[in-house]
C-alpha cells in the first residue's frame, strides 16, 4: 500500500494530558500538508471510510490526522462531551504543523461532532489552521442539537448518550472484568428499549437513564444549569472571529441542515471565505436514495452531479489553502451548490438565502382547504385534544434516533389518519412551484392549558395520494389559557419544486415524539415535571385570525 499508517501517536495537551491519534501519510516525500479530524467516536471506527476516505486524501498527498477527542477511545482525561474542544483543538493543530513531513500549514475535515471541533479550534485561532470543512453541523445548539423552539430534542440526545456511554462504561471498568459485563448488559437493555420504555420516562428534561448508568448526556442539562458553558460549542453570533475561510456541507434533511446554512450565511455576512454544498441527504446517508425518495444517482456525494466526488471536491478546495503555489486541481467551486429536490438537479447560486425567492403566504382554509387566496370572514376554526398520553409518532423529517425510526422523506399517512392533526391541501398545481429558502408558517392558536407545543409539516402529495414530508418545526409556547394568540413557527430550509399535478398539504399538530419531548400541558419545567394532563387545541384560518405558512417561491 501506498500509505503509511502510525497508530496512536501522541500529542501532550497543555494540562498534560495525552490524546492519540493515528497519522496516515503519503509514500511520497514532503513536505506535505496536514489534514485533521478530532471525534469522539474511534479513530479506526469503520464509519470514518467512506465519510472522510483518508486512504484517498493521504494518496493524493495530504498527511491525514485522525485524532480521539479528550476522555475518548485511546486518548486520555476526561470525556465530558463538547467541554474541551477549543483548547484542545488549538494545541492539537500546533502538534500537528509540526509533524514529521508536514509543510506546517494544516486543514480540518470532518462532519457532525467533528464539524464543531473544527470551528471551536477556528475560533481559539492556532496561526496554522489556514482552511476548516465543517459538514453536517450545527451553529446554534439550541436551534438542532440540544433543542428546537424550545422543546428538547429527546431522542437524539438519548441515542447519542448511551451509545457514547458504552466507552464510559468501558474505561471505568476495565479494571473489573467481572462488572463490566453486567454494566454494558444493563446500558444495552435500555438502548433496545427505547422505544417502548426509555424514550417515555420522565422528566424529560432529565431523564432517568442518565443517572441510572452513571454517564455523560450531550449536553441540554448542563446548558440549562451552567449556560457559560454552552458557550463551549455555540458558533451563533462568533462567525466573525473565524479568520479562516470553509466549506459548509449539509443535507435537506440533516439533523443540522440549518445549522450548515447558518454558518455559511454568517460567515459570509462577516466578510470570510465561505463555500457552501447542500444536497438531498440525511445526517450519515449521503447517496441517491433517502427515505421512501430515489433523488437519482447524481444527487449522491460520489457524483455531485458528476462534478467529482466530494472527497475529490475537497481536496481540489483545499489545496488553495493548503498548497497555494501550486495550480488549481480541478474546476473552481462555486459559492452556492444546491440540490433542488422534486427537480433533481445540482444548481449553481452566488449566495444564500436567494435574494429572488418572494415570501409568499399560503393560508389554511376551512374544511381542510389550503390557498394562496386570503380567508373569508367566516371560516372559522377547526379543534382536536392533545394528549401526551398518545403524542403523534415521529415519523421521517431530519433526524438521529433509535434505529426503529427512519430519517427522509416519508410516506406520512400513518401521521394523516390521527384525530389530533389537522390536515390542510391544496388543490392540485397547474404549473410547477419552487420553493427555496426558509419556511416559516404563523398560526393563530389557542389552548385550555396553560402551556404547550405546536407543530408545522409541509409536505408534497404526488397525483397517486402518497404525502411525503418537506419541511417541518415545532415551538413550545407559554400560553393564556383559552386566548388566541400568533405563534411563529420556524420550519427551517428546503429547496424543493412541487410539480405540476402535485399538491401543497400542511400539517398542524402539538407532538412529534419521540424526536421532541412532549410537552406535558402543564407549564411546569421538563427538568422536574412527572404529570401530565389533554389539552384542547383550537386553530383559528378566519380573515381576522389567518394562519399560514410562508414560502419563498421562485419565478422561472
Amino acid at each position: 500500500m501506498d500509505v503509511t499508517v502510525e497508530e496512536n501517536v501522541p500529542a501532550t495537551m497543555r494540562d498534560g494530558t495525552i490524546l492519540r491519534a493515528d497519522v496516515y501519510r503519503p509514500a511520497t516525500e514532503g513536505p506535505h500538508p496536514v489534514l485533521l479530524v478530532r471525534q469522539p467516536y474511534g479513530k479506526g471506527h469503520s464509519m470514518m471510510v467512506g465519510v472522510l476516505d483518508q486512504i484517498a486524501l493521504a494518496r493524493s498527498g495530504f498527511i491525514v490526522v485522525i485524532q480521539d477527542t479528550r476522555g475518548r477511545l485511546a486518548s486520555d482525561g476526561d470525556g465530558q462531551p463538547l467541554t474541551y474542544e477549543g483548547d484542545d483543538g488549538y494545541d492539537t493543530v500546533r502538534w500537528a504543523a509540526q509533524l514529521p513531513g508536514s509543510n506546517g500549514r494544516v486543514a480540518m475535515v470532518g462532519g457532525s461532532y467533528h464539524g464543531n471541533t473544527q470551528w471551536m479550534a477556528a475560533l481559539s485561532k492556532p496561526p496554522e489552521l489556514v482552511a476548516i470543512v465543517p459538514e453536517v453541523t450545527w451553529s446554534d445548539p439550541d436551534d438542532g442539537l440540544w433543542a428546537r423552539g424550545g422543546a428538547i430534542e429527546l431522542a437524539n440526545g438519548i441515542f447519542w448518550s448511551l451509545a457514547q456511554g458504552m466507552d464510559t462504561l468501558a474505561r471505568r471498568y476495565a479494571d473489573d472484568p467481572a462488572a463490566l459485563g453486567p454494566a454494558l448488559g444493563a446500558l444495552i437493555h435500555d438502548m433496545d428499549q427505547a422505544v417502548p420504555v426509555t424514550h417515555w420516562e420522565l422528566p424529560s428534561g432529565r431523564p432517568p437513564v442518565y443517572e441510572r448508568h452513571g454517564i455523560y448526556e450531550l449536553g441540554y442539562g448542563r446548558a440549562q444549569q451552567d449556560p457559560k458553558w454552552a458557550a463551549n460549542t455555540r458558533v451563533a453570533g462568533r462567525h466573525a472571529e473565524v479568520e479562516v475561510p470553509s466549506l459548509n456541507l449539509g443535507g435537506w434533511y440533516d439533523i443540522f441542515g440549518q445549522g450548515t446554512l447558518d454558518n455559511f450565511t454568517a460567515s459570509r455576512a462577516a466578510g470570510r471565505q465561505a463555500h457552501l454544498v447542500m444536497g438531498p441527504w440525511s445526517h450519515g446517508n449521503r447517496t441517491g436514495v433517502v427515505g421512501d425518495v430515489n433523488f437519482g444517482m447524481a444527487s449522491a456525494q460520489e457524483l455531485l452531479g458528476f462534478r467529482g466526488s466530494f472527497t475529490d471536491v475537497k481536496a481540489a478546495w483545499l489545496r488553495q489553502w493548503l498548497t497555494p503555489d501550486e495550480a488549481p486541481a480541478g474546476p473552481e467551486l462555486p459559492p452556492v451548490l444546491l440540490f433542488v429536490m422534486g427537480k433533481n438537479e445540482w444548481r449553481e447560486e452566488q449566495e444564500w438565502p436567494l435574494s429572488r425567492a418572494v415570501d409568499t403566504d399560503l393560508f389554511l382554509r376551512a374544511e381542510g382547504a389550503l390557498s394562496f387566496d386570503t380567508p373569508g370572514a367566516g371560516e372559522g376554526s377547526d379543534t382536536y385534544v392533545y394528549d401526551p398520553a398518545d403524542p403523534v409518532t415521529t415519523t421521517g423529517g431530519p433526524l438521529v434516533m433509535a434505529p426503529e425510526f427512519r430519517p427522509g422523506p416519508l410516506d406520512q399517512a400513518p401521521v394523516e389518519k390521527r384525530s389530533d392533526v389537522l390536515v390542510h391541501t391544496s388543490e392540485p398545481l397547474t404549473e410547477d412551484l419552487e420553493v427555496t429558502g426558509r419556511v416559516q408558517a404563523v398560526i393563530h392558536a389557542a389552548t385550555d392549558a396553560p402551556s404547550t407545543d405546536w407543530v408545522v409539516r409541509l409536505c408534497d402529495v404526488t397525483p397517486e395520494g402518497v404525502s411525503i414530508n418537506v419541511v417541518d418545526g415545532i415551538v413550545r409556547a407559554q400560553t393564556t389559557p383559552g386566548e388566541f394568540a400568533e405563534h411563529l413557527v420556524d420550519l427551517w430550509s428546503t429547496s424543493y419544486v412541487f410539480r405540476a399535478g402535485h399538491r401543497l398539504r400542511v400539517h398542524v399538530t402539538s407532538s412529534s415524539f419521540p424526536r421532541w419531548d412532549r410537552n406535558l400541558n402543564t407549564g411546569e419545567p421538563a427538568e422536574t415535571a412527572t404529570e401530565f394532563r389533554p389539552a384542547r387545541q383550537e386553530i383559528a384560518h378566519d380573515a381576522a385570525r389567518p394562519s399560514r405558512l410562508i414560502l419563498p417561491v421562485v419565478r422561472p
